[in-house]
């Protein structure tokens, strides 16, 4: 579909790019960058609004261009503009050591709490006051894998936006709707009204995961709320939730990462469900 346009390091395409690693710059413009070829062939089939295409802009090495070229015609048959870029473009705009040739400018694609509800989860993820950007894209991934209907991150949580996070989630932040900036008050008592269980995972929850399973009383919609990398869920959030879960350690560690019991979790309601759907 043609050659991509040389960029100049100093263009002012460059710049605004590059000014997206502030999470200030991101807000204003409502865009975020997104890296590597798995993030931007997720943007490139991802449709926000109205079906408005979610990339805007991509910038490639030469290299990258020839490796990927399907990735740079489907990008500009959506009408993004493509940049071919030297390296030291990249370099520059990258939040990662070693660019994967191909950097994306996307619009934000966060959905309306209101109408996550609207579409009746059965399985939802609840980031409160998870502060590692790492940590959320890699919940949010293990929520797409799991096949959960949408994640919210509270107002207490990173940014959805943050390059960590988005090359955390693997492409799976194009997946599946999520919530930003909620009160965790206001998205238990939401989630509630729309006949879900909200389960609260903390390593010292008075009910055990394994307990709740054979109990039967996983199969129903779940929200499940997920805590600090180090201190876990507050009280007065524990509080809000209708059981606090923890996973059981059956060896001799100490405990779990935030991430993998968030994927213990999950895929344990999504099993559970799966069973009461095929009764």
């Amino acid at each position: 579909m043609g050659t991509p346009e040389l960029i100049s390091p100093r263009s002012p395409r460059v710049t605004a790019a590059r000014r997206l690693a502030k999470r200030a710059f991101r807000g204003k413009e409502r865009r975020f960058i997104a890296e590597g070829p798995q993030a931007v062939r997720e943007a490139v089939a991802h449709r926000g609004d109205g079906d408005r295409p979610t990339l805007t802009e991509l910038f490639s090495t030469a290299e990258a261009a020839e490796r990927y070229a399907d990735i740079i015609d489907a990008a500009r048959a959506t009408g993004a503009r493509v940049h071919l870029a030297p390296d030291s473009v990249l370099a520059e705009v990258s939040q990662t050591v070693t660019p994967q040739g191909l950097l994306g400018v996307c619009h934000f694609l966060d959905s309306p709490f209101e109408d996550i509800l609207r579409a009746r989860p059965r399985l939802v993820a609840v980031l409160a006051h998870v502060r590692d950007p790492g940590n959320a894209g890699t919940v949010l991934r293990c929520a797409d894998a799991a096949g959960a209907d949408a994640v919210v991150l509270t107002d207490a949580s990173v940014d959805l936006y943050n390059p960590k996070s988005v090359r955390a989630s693997a492409g799976s932040l194009f997946h599946l709707p999520v919530a930003v900036g909620v009160p965790v008050e206001q998205a238990v008592q939401g989630l509630r009204d729309a006949g879900i269980r909200i389960l609260a995972a903390d390593g010292a929850g008075s009910d055990d995961l394994d307990d709740e399973l054979d109990a039967g009383t996983m199969g129903g919609p779940t929200a499940w709320i997920f805590g600090n990398e180090a201190w876990g869920l507050p009280a007065e959030t524990r509080a809000l939730a209708d059981a606090v879960v923890r996973v059981p350690i059956h060896g001799k560690a100490e405990s779990l990462n935030l991430a993998t019991a968030a994927a213990v979790c999950l895929y344990a309601s999504a099993r559970a469900q799966r069973v009461r759907d095929t009764r």
